[in-house]
């Protein structure tokens, strides 16, 4: 019997999984929320890679060394570093959708402005590149803490692991679906062309974040079932700016939000536990910034393979990354529900992620290719399964403080990706070799162990401030 092929989803089993599954979605509004996370801090991601995809071929163009490559690639990290407290600031004055969305508008026309930059000629563009670059890192600082806010609203404290993980590992991802695609538009079409494609995908990104991402408190299809799991699980609900009367802190009877000031400030300065973490996130962003930023770099010019095949290599420790962020997380939310403490089940990952990663110091005993990339896959699937910081931030931040408090633990990260550039072009300028920068990044991962180990104690919430 003919089967008429537009009818198919008219039998009775198909309508049965199509309606089963909207049921399910409908039942979990805070997986969407994480996929839109997901979507934009993909495109953020890959944005930054664009720079390390264009950077032979741009600094072919311009006469660029490594070290002056190192200020343009550290120029991102600068303005993410100096405005992420105004960032921090601005997410609890108007809320993480306003200024998240924001950015991504910003962010998107900057990179599409860089594809413009040598019209200006040979000298003008290299600074007017640093600039462009700079205004995207300024765009991009409130987004990280805007992640840990809105997952600290939307999930609950034994899904939180995996949720962070999840935007935690898109730079893996981006490196995975972007980075093949970056290179061949940069062999076929010139380097250009690279910045123009992520300025447009952003900006479409940036219009479905805006249509579709709301609060627990504003969302209308949220059930009231959802939000008491969210709730009973240690969810805040508040992903505004403002101080609500619902939600849990209000039902708990706490204190109203209280003005942040230069006090707040200083005492989470003064918190072992956060400067404890914000340390270790500084080094393990070390690794993440090599990769995001050299990586490309290091296979076209010290392996000497050619600009597509490294992008198409590229991909492979980015896939083993991107695995080992969401397996890390999966992890540590299984250790949390099975009994363990929240330290336990937060440190595990940490600590074999963080040896897994140390082991790229190893790349500079091998000659063959293939074996470099294997043991690039190996560290940077290591980086992805430790790299739990955001849910460490997540499950600590005073509550009358999130955003102010995930802005001081992101400064430090940012930091990395002001020093790790610079440190490495400086090294592969003067030595003329990358073994030098491979010892530098593997040397962060162990640091970051010790930093967990012997600064920050026990994982648990600080105190309002």
């Amino acid at each position: 019997m003919n089967v008429d092929p537009t009818r198919v989803f008219d039998r009775p089993i198909e309508r049965s999984l199509i309606a089963q599954l909207r049921k399910f979605a409908a039942r979990r509004i805070r997986y969407e929320v994480i996929g839109l996370i997901f979507v934009v801090m993909t495109i953020n991601l890959a944005d930054r890679a664009a720079m390390s995809i264009a950077a032979t071929p741009m600094s072919a163009e311009l006469h660029l060394n490594h070290l002056q490559l190192g200020w343009i690639f550290s120029s991102f990290a600068w303005a993410y570093t100096v405005f992420q407290l105004a960032g921090g600031w601005a997410l609890d004055r108007f809320g993480a959708k306003r200024t998240y969305t924001g950015a991504v508008f910003l962010w998107s026309f900057c990179v599409a402005g860089v594809g413009f930059a040598p019209l200006f000629g040979q000298h003008a563009a290299s600074a007017l590149i640093f600039a462009l670059i700079f205004m995207v890192g300024m765009a991009a600082a409130p987004c990280y803490p805007a992640n840990a806010k809105i997952v600290a609203a939307w999930f609950p404290a034994a899904e939180r692991g995996t949720a962070s993980a999840i935007f935690n590992a898109t730079q893996y991802f981006a490196a995975a679906a972007f980075t093949p695609a970056l290179a061949l538009l940069a062999a076929n079409f010139g380097w250009r062309s690279v910045f123009f494609a992520m300025g447009a995908i952003g900006i479409a990104a940036g219009v479905l974040f805006a249509l579709r991402l709301k609060g627990p408190l504003d969302h209308p299809r949220l059930t009231a079932e959802e939000r008491e799991f969210i709730e009973a699980g240690g969810g805040t609900l508040d992903m505004a700016g403002k101080s609500r009367d619902s939600g849990p802190a209000a039902m708990q009877g706490m204190p109203a939000r209280r003005q942040i000031s230069f006090d707040t400030f200083r005492r989470l300065l003064q918190n072992r536990v956060l400067l404890g973490i914000s340390l270790a996130q500084y080094c393990i962003s070390t690794l993440s910034f090599f990769f995001i930023m050299w990586f490309p770099v290091y296979l076209v010019q010290e392996r000497h393979i050619s600009l597509l095949h490294a992008g198409i290599l590229a991909s492979v420790p980015a896939i083993c990354g991107f695995s080992g962020g969401i397996l890390g997380g999966m992890l540590s939310d299984l250790l949390l529900r099975r009994g363990r403490t929240l330290t336990v089940a937060r440190k595990v990952p940490i600590y074999v992620g963080m040896l897994m990663a140390s082991t790229i110091m190893a790349c500079n005993y091998v000659s063959a290719d293939w074996l470099v990339v294997t043991i690039m896959a190996l560290a940077f699937f290591g980086k992805g399964f430790g790299a739990l910081g955001w849910a460490v931030i997540a499950d600590t931040s005073p509550v009358n403080a999130s955003g102010l408090t995930a802005s001081v633990f992101n400064t430090f990260s940012s930091l990395s990706g002001i020093t790790t550039p610079i440190a490495i072009g400086y090294l592969v300028h003067t030595t003329h070799s990358f073994n030098g920068a491979l010892v530098f990044v593997g040397a962060h991962a162990l640091l970051a162990i010790a930093s967990y180990a012997l600064v920050v104690g026990t994982i648990s919430r600080i105190d309002p401030i």
